[in-house]
């Protein structure tokens, strides 16, 4: 089936079966890529129906999707046109990991960093009214992605204004480690959502079976269904913000999708669709450890171990010098941005719990807050990635710098260029 799709036209000839079967084949393709090269393997696995649903119902490049983050666009890749040069991915001079708007005008927006997407699909949506065009505009953003503040200011912003725009939020209960905070427990509660309404129907069909009274006790329950739902479904802040709120949706039921997925375009609104899925759905390594398999390198497909062994890399040797600190000093502490594993500080949470912080996608707080714990005597390590530094020199600056508090910032992954 996969040989048959060179472009989203072509995926829009088929029928429901033809497009499960080729989301099976879409997944044994990335995974045979990702094997060989290395790369975003478990987001993207988890997106395949979702994508072929987007797809099916929007008309790109006319119409507009941006891909938050963007380490999950392998499947739209494939989807318009760049099949074989996936294969090329973390090769020199090889495709993108992410979209850019300089390989295919099917990519809206260059994406890379978390919480981006909401902001941009916002102003594109603007700016299309303004022009009086007619097109739908589509933000695609994880539940991990949603603690970072960019992403809550722009709902606020868009719930507010009343543009007609789409926020799909796939919940995966998971950023790169397991989420944690209060937006992921807003979203477990409002994942009760679909399991009140099956147990209320089975519920149903089971008591109106009673002989006599069976319909005379389900006309009773009905009556107290409000209060009922009211105590399992906390009133939606997505809707109260001003978002249609449609949902929560199998992200791996096409049909479901689509239905969804089309209804949210007629709206003249702005519109959330809560998508849930599995991360690294379709390959049982990735499903157990779908952190381990966010970004691999290449790896056996039959065991999913990598082809080569790990070496003690500047993460490890940063975690396990920073335990060496902490047991001789109890006022240090350490922070992460839901970067636990690619920080170097696993063992760490698992010795000192209750000095160690996980504030979710968040840099921005997880400095200030760092500021906090400075200021009253603590001495906060916080570890981050030199490219998500970059979203926190405010804070650098005038939280921490001005105030010359003793924040350790460590930065990993840093990039010299000699020429």
């Amino acid at each position: 089936m996969l040989e048959k799709i060179s472009n989203t036209e072509d995926l829009k000839k088929l029928n429901l079966k033809e497009k499960n079967i080729l989301a099976q084949e879409i997944r044994k393709y990335i995974i045979e890529v990702v094997s060989k090269n290395g790369g975003h393997l478990a987001s993207n696995l988890g997106v395949v129906e979702l994508t072929i649903a987007l797809h099916s119902v929007f008309d790109l490049p006319k119409d507009k999707i941006v891909w938050d983050v963007g380490h999950q666009s392998y499947v739209h890749k494939i989807l318009t046109g760049r099949k074989e040069k996936l294969k090329t991915i973390r090769k020199l001079n090889g495709i993108a990991g992410f979209p850019k708007t300089c390989e295919s005008d099917t990519d809206c927006f260059n994406t890379g960093h978390s919480s981006t997407s909401i902001s941009a699909a916002m102003g594109m949506a603007k700016a299309r009214d303004i022009k009086h065009e007619d097109n739908a505009v589509v933000a695609v953003i994880g539940d991990g992605a949603l603690t970072g503040g960019m992403a809550l200011e722009a709902l606020n912003h868009a719930g507010s204004s009343r543009t007609r725009m789409i926020v799909v939020l796939n919940d995966n209960e998971m950023s790169i480690s397991k989420n944690i905070g209060g937006i992921n427990m807003l979203l477990s509660k409002l994942r009760a959502k679909k399991r009140y309404t099956v147990s209320n129907q089975l519920g149903r069909k089971v008591i109106e079976k009673i002989p006599l009274i069976g319909k005379y006790i389900v006309k009773i329950v009905t009556r107290a269904k409000k209060s009922i739902k009211q105590l399992i479904i906390p009133k939606m802040f997505f809707e109260d913000i001003g978002f249609k709120y449609l949902g929560p949706v199998d992200g791996h039921n096409i049909e479901d999708l689509e239905y969804l997925l089309s209804r949210a375009k007629e709206l003249n609104e702005p519109v959330l669709i809560h998508v849930i899925t599995k991360k690294g759905k379709g390959y049982k390594p990735a499903e157990e450890n779908p952190d381990k398999f966010h970004s691999t390198s290449a790896f056996n497909i039959e065991t999913g171990k990598p082809l080569k062994e790990k070496k003690k890399d500047y993460s490890k040797a940063f975690g396990e010098k920073l335990i060496e600190i902490a047991e001789k000093n109890k006022k240090v502490v350490a922070i992460t941005a839901a970067m636990k594993d690619g920080t170097g500080l696993s063992e760490f949470a698992t010795k000192f719990p209750e000095r160690y912080f996980d504030v979710g996608i968040a840099e921005q707080h997880a400095l200030t807050f760092s500021a906090g714990l400075a200021k009253e005597g603590l001495i906060p390590f916080i570890p981050l990635y030199s490219s998500f530094y970059q979203r926190g020199y405010d804070q650098v600056i005038h939280d921490i710098c001005i105030q010359k508090l003793p924040v350790i910032m460590c930065v990993d992954r840093a990039r010299m260029c000699w020429k």
